[in-house]
Formats: C-alpha cells, sequence, structure tokens
C-alpha cells in the first residue's frame, strides 16, 4: 500500500496558484453570461421575439428545467435540486481542475462548464428560473430557448470529451527505473 503523505500549506500553495487562471477564466464566463442576460432582460418584455435573421431571434423566456425545458412543468423543487446538482458538480469539476492543473485542454473546459453552471444557477436563485434569448429555427423546426452559460457548458463538454479521448490515446510513460 502506498504511503501518503501529508501536504504541507506551503506546499499546496503553488498548485492553488495554478488553478487561478481557471477559477479566473470561470468567472469571466459567468459575467459575462449574466451581462448578456441582464441586457435582455432590460431590453425585452417576456415572450418577445426580436428577429436577427430569417434563422435566429433573440427572444426572453424563463426556464424553471433544466436542458430542454426538462422538469420544468413541475412545482418548484427541481430549482433546488439543480442548484444543488450543479453546486455538486461545479465542486467536483475544482478538484478535476487541481489534478489537472498542468495541462491546458482539460481545466479550460471544466473552467466552461463551472462559469456556465455558475451563471444558471444564479438564475435560478434570482429570477426562479433560468433566462433564456438565443433561439434558432429553420423551416418550421425549432431548437429551443438557450443562453451563453448553456453554450459554456456545451462546449466544455464537447472539449472535456475530447481531452478525455485524447488523453486516452496517448502512450503510456515508461517507468524509469
Amino acid at each position: 500500500m502506498p504511503e501518503v503523505l501529508p501536504v504541507s500549506r506551503a506546499a499546496a500553495r503553488p498548485a492553488l496558484l495554478a488553478m487561478a487562471p481557471w477559477i479566473a477564466f470561470a468567472i469571466v464566463v459567468a459575467v459575462l453570461d449574466q451581462l448578456s442576460k441582464q441586457w435582455v432582460l432590460d431590453s425585452l418584455s417576456y415572450g418577445q421575439r426580436v428577429p436577427v435573421t430569417n434563422f435566429f431571434d433573440l427572444v426572453l423566456v424563463f426556464n424553471p428545467g433544466a436542458a430542454f425545458s426538462f422538469l420544468a412543468d413541475h412545482d418548484g423543487w427541481q430549482r433546488w435540486f439543480f442548484t444543488a446538482l450543479a453546486t455538486l458538480i461545479c465542486g467536483w469539476l475544482l478538484t478535476l481542475i487541481y489534478r489537472h492543473r498542468d495541462e491546458t485542454l482539460l481545466p479550460a473546459a471544466f473552467a466552461l462548464i463551472i462559469g456556465g453552471a455558475v451563471g444558471n444557477v444564479y438564475d435560478r436563485l434570482v429570477h426562479g428560473a433560468v433566462v433564456d434569448f438565443l433561439h434558432f429555427h429553420y423551416a418550421g423546426h425549432s431548437w429551443p430557448a438557450f443562453n451563453l452559460a448553456d453554450s459554456a457548458i456545451t462546449v466544455g463538454v464537447v472539449l472535456m470529451l475530447w481531452g478525455q479521448f485524447r488523453h486516452d490515446r496517448q502512450p503510456p510513460l515508461e517507468k524509469s527505473s
């Protein structure tokens, strides 16, 4: 059984400092998400559509559920469930940033997911639902409205999967004797 050595605070400090850029990136994502949502809240009334192109509208809607309005028609418990779930996932992703702090792709992916999750959790706590406003449609087909936080989460998950695939395909390091 390998021996577990205690980590001193001084030894942990550089590792935590290595996480700082990724945490800052997550904060920037959350702030940009909130600024965009505040602009939409100030500019549109609920349900209002503003055509931008023949396939894209800005629209103000509130989603009390999750992706694709999953569980949106329930009595409100989902607000707290998704808030707690996002908080737990963010904590787990912070530990993954710590573990992969010497890499670039995976911590960036985790930071995008954290920033998006924080943006949507803020909405749930302040508005009781997530503010969505990006609406794509074509030839009578419509994609559910979403926001920048959702986009960041999606890009983060794709990068995370790509990073995991790349990581698994790399040849193992040879052990030196």
